[in-house]
């Protein structure tokens, strides 16, 4: 069971989608072909194959412009769905859901998509110890919701922002001058509960950084012998994470030399609309 944003985190991005699509006016389309009080019931029904995410958005949008709205959850966040599936069934006043339609589609679509895609990339290492984590390459002003759909999809959150881990990656080794430089100022700083990781590019830069003992490294672009051998010399003492080159076709191989974590921008920055319709019935 996936635990759901509360949505005092979601409401607000959904308020200012529906403010950006109505505009000055409001939805004039509705306002001139419906009377008022025309009640409407419709389903959310998808049309293609794919991992729910993001149901309480759709739910959202519509409360937010008919509170009377019953909104009925079939196929929650986290289940799968194939082509004509029905993930969630609505009823209220015709115009509120006719306007709220396209930001709640917009949403929905989008987070599925990132549910979907990062199913794909759970299911290509499964049988391994790798663990598939997310990066900060998201969509601006969805960071949590899209984490979120990357935690339905079954994979795992990498850090939320820049204040909650430190990390130290390659322009910062260059300003501060060298890997022990870096790990040193860090480590004088960190607090208990803050953790460190440090991105390295070659085996040399990996043995400047365990006598630090970072409580993760980053394998930035190794080959598949490096990344080997980095997890033999290190023997389970550190959390090993690699990234960069990272697709559904090499993510299997990546995970199979060992490594704990494999970070993936693809699943937020890359990811695929899922296809979802509102339809009325």
């Amino acid at each position: 069971m996936i635990a759901a944003l509360p949505d005092i985190l979601i409401e607000p991005v959904v308020r200012a989608a529906l403010a950006e699509d109505l505009g000055r006016a409001g939805d004039v389309t509705a306002a001139a072909c419906l009377p008022a009080g025309v009640r409407l019931s419709a389903v959310f029904a998808a049309r293609a194959p794919g991992r729910v995410a993001g149901l309480d958005c759709a739910r959202l949008a519509i409360g937010l412009l008919d509170p009377a709205a019953r909104f009925e959850i079939v196929a929650p966040d986290g289940a799968d769905v194939e082509n004509g599936d029905v993930l969630a069934r609505v009823q209220g006043d015709a115009r509120a859901i006719l306007s709220a339609e396209r930001v709640a589609l917009n949403l929905l679509g989008r987070l599925c998509g990132v549910a979907t895609l990062t199913r794909a990339y759970v299911r290509a290492v499964e049988g391994t110890n790798a663990r598939i984590v997310c990066t900060r390459k998201t969509t601006p002003g969805l960071r949590a919701l899209e984490k979120y759909a990357v935690r339905c999809g079954g994979a795992t959150n990498h850090r939320y922002g820049l204040d909650d881990a430190i990390l130290i990656k390659d322009n910062h080794i260059a300003a501060c001058g060298g890997v022990a430089q870096a790990l040193t100022r860090a480590k004088a700083t960190a607090g208990h509960l803050m953790k460190i990781e440090v991105e390295v590019d070659t085996l040399d830069q990996l043995d400047q950084a365990l006598p630090f003992a970072p409580d993760v490294i980053m394998l930035d672009n190794f080959s598949l012998a490096d990344l080997s051998a980095a997890v033999a010399r290190v023997a389970g003492a550190v959390t090993l994470e690699a990234s960069g080159g990272v697709n559904l076709e090499t993510v299997r191989a990546i995970a199979q030399t060992g490594v704990d974590a494999i970070s993936v921008g693809a699943l937020t920055h890359s990811a695929p609309v899922l296809d979802i319709g509102l339809d009325a019935v």
